[in-house]
């Protein structure tokens, strides 16, 4: 039961970014070019997304098991360190160049051609490397 809700809320999303046009890097570009040829556009998938969560969390939080009967997760600490705002920018920087966000990233690979493939292939290795590296910025702070 499980993972037919899982498939579900995956495929709920996919459809949504596609239906939003988030998997068009086009538009999300436009979106973030703000001083020149500004899409607005996307401001609506934020508002709209924005919205449920309202409503939804307070609901969710109230919760002790979810929708299924699973116990609902307990929340993470709220901590803003080096990693998360390294991540961040790292992340809003990859947004910002390619016009895509992992979720629409593959979402393009249907479609995008190589350079969809190139930027999940890189997106990946990214992936793959960075407890190396996570790793690597401990053993600096702590020789430091």
């Amino acid at each position: 039961m499980r993972l037919f809700f899982s498939f579900l809320s995956g495929g709920l999303f996919g459809a949504g970014l596609l239906v939003a046009g988030m998997v068009d890097t086009r538009k999300v570009q436009g979106w973030l070019d703000v001083f020149g040829e500004w899409d607005p556009t996307l401001a609506f998938v934020l508002a709209s997304a924005v919205g449920v969560m309202a409503i939804v969390w307070p609901i969710a939080n109230r919760r002790k098991t979810s929708l299924i009967g699973l116990p609902m997760p307990e929340k993470p600490p709220v901590l803003v360190d080096r990693n998360i705002v390294l991540g961040s920018l790292l992340f809003g920087a990859g947004w910002g160049l390619a016009g895509l966000c992992p979720g629409p990233a593959l979402g393009s690979l249907t479609f995008g051609g190589w350079q969809g493939v190139l930027f999940v292939a890189a997106m990946c290795a990214g992936m793959a490397a960075a407890p190396r590296l996570k790793l690597q910025l401990g053993r600096l702070d702590s020789d430091g």
